[in-house]
């Protein structure tokens, strides 16, 4: 077979990072949407009086987690990962499209149109209607979420293999940041100027237009696998539960769902947190308080593809993951010491930027390493439904702590920042084992990606 007989649209620089430019959009746009309530946390806690909702901690943090809900109860990650496997990019990628919009949708309703006053029983507790709706449509919301995530993670790996894979990895993190960045950055000075409703408006309009990109990816993806069929006469090898089997056996695989669930479960509920921590421990003013968490999705969007390119060409994924670890347990250590300038909170978010870049650039594209392509989407599933049962239970609890520790309108983030700096040692731990487990098992985690 000729040189020119096996060049797809893939192999054309223009069209493989056009797929990357546009996939990454329909994911910034979900970015968008999973944090924008975060930051006003602080409004949604104030008396119906001064225009908040009178929400608790507790039921700020019941709404947080949230979006994990279905994906770990109902196992709908795992329901995902099989769509995404037997039905492939085109399907998965439009169902979790709706799924957002639809679950925005519902956010958006309960916070514009329900009363914060009704409650009712839920589970022997007494809890907001209002809230309770909310985090339905969050966990609606966050299954499409995490489905996109897969999807757009398998498009990726689909376009990219044996070419610049972590660098489009990593400028994919950096684009869904930059839509972590906007939420954080501008909802509470949009909530001000206009209603607590009109960020989540906005997101629903937002998600919407990202389904429409992705209606476009879907023609080029169906004209790449047509060339696949035509012209290299193959085909996308099917899944199989017998390759799962092995997978599942593969003690590396289970180190980097681990380490993922350990990671994540600090830095995104500690983001969740993050501005009403700016206004009381550092006396930040409420409606820039969520530019300094801000910092940290900024800072990440010009280093993770810089330190994705560094992965294709030098490696040293395994040792980038102990280096991203440690930076970022020194950094929830910091905060929970009895430090409160202002400074010191920027300079620990631009330090935590560093390593909010440097473990994803090389986590997603480690995967392609361990696992096979066509277990692809149901192995990222696995970890995505092992990550969301932290980002579940790690903002409920942290909830549950920071109520009992509110007095008056005075909070103590003391014992909050040690629970999250101890998963942050755990992380360290295992990034450490997994470090060992490539040198003994040779999953090429330490080698560069590029051929």
């Amino acid at each position: 077979m000729t040189e020119k007989v096996q060049k797809t649209l893939a192999s054309s620089a223009l069209a493989r990072w056009g797929v990357l430019m546009i996939v990454s959009f329909t994911m910034m746009t979900g970015y968008i949407v999973a944090k924008q309530v975060s930051p006003l946390e602080y409004f949604l806690e104030l008396p119906s009086a001064e225009g908040g909702m009178n929400w608790t901690s507790s039921e700020f943090g019941f709404f947080a987690g949230s979006r994990g809900f279905f994906n770990v109860f109902f196992l709908m990650l795992f329901v995902s990962g099989y769509i995404l496997d037997k039905t492939g990019v085109r399907f998965a990628g439009v169902l979790s499209c709706v799924l957002m919009l639809v679950g925005t949708v519902v956010d958006y309703y309960a916070i514009a149109f329900i009363s914060p006053e009704g409650t009712c029983a839920f589970f022997g507790t007494m809890m907001k209607i209002q809230v309770l709706i909310a985090a339905g449509g969050f966990a609606l919301f966050g299954i499409g979420y995490e489905l996109c995530g897969i999807t757009v993670s398998k498009v990726i790996v689909k376009w990219f293999s044996g070419q610049e894979m972590a660098l489009a990895m990593g400028l994919q993190v950096a684009l869904a940041r930059l839509g972590t960045a906007l939420a954080l950055g501008f909802s509470p000075k949009i909530a001000q100027s206009f209603s607590l409703s009109t960020p989540l408006l906005i997101g629903m309009f937002s998600v919407g237009t990202g389904t429409i990109f992705y209606l476009f990816y879907c023609t080029m993806d169906s004209k790449l696998d047509k060339q696949k069929v035509t012209v290299l006469n193959c085909e996308e090898e099917k899944f199989r539960f017998a390759d799962l089997k092995e997978t599942l056996k593969n003690g590396g695989f289970w180190l980097i769902t681990l380490l993922c669930m350990l990671y994540y479960s600090s830095l995104y509920p500690f983001l969740d947190f993050a501005t009403k921590l700016m206004i009381s421990k550092y006396g930040v003013e409420a409606e820039v308080a969520g530019m300094i968490p801000a910092i940290l999705p900024f800072t990440s969007i010009i280093l993770t593809p810089l330190f994705g390119a560094m992965y294709d060409n030098v490696g040293r994924g395994a040792t980038i993951m102990i280096i991203g670890t440690v930076m970022l347990t020194v950094v929830l250590m910091v905060f929970a010491l009895p430090l409160t300038a202002t400074w010191i909170a920027i300079a620990a978010m631009l330090v935590l930027g560093i390593a909010f870049s440097l473990l994803p650039s090389v986590l997603w594209p480690a995967v392609p390493k361990i696992v096979p392509m066509n277990l692809l989407g149901t192995a990222y599933s696995i970890i995505y439904y092992i990550q969301n049962i932290g980002l579940m239970l790690v903002p409920i609890v942290i909830g549950v702590v920071l109520s009992r520790n509110t007095t008056g309108a005075t909070t103590d983030y003391t014992q909050a920042m040690w629970l999250f700096s101890g998963i942050g040692i755990a992380a360290i731990c295992v990034a450490v084992m997994l470090l060992y487990a490539d040198k003994r098992n040779n999953y090429g985690l330490e080698a560069k990606n590029k051929e």
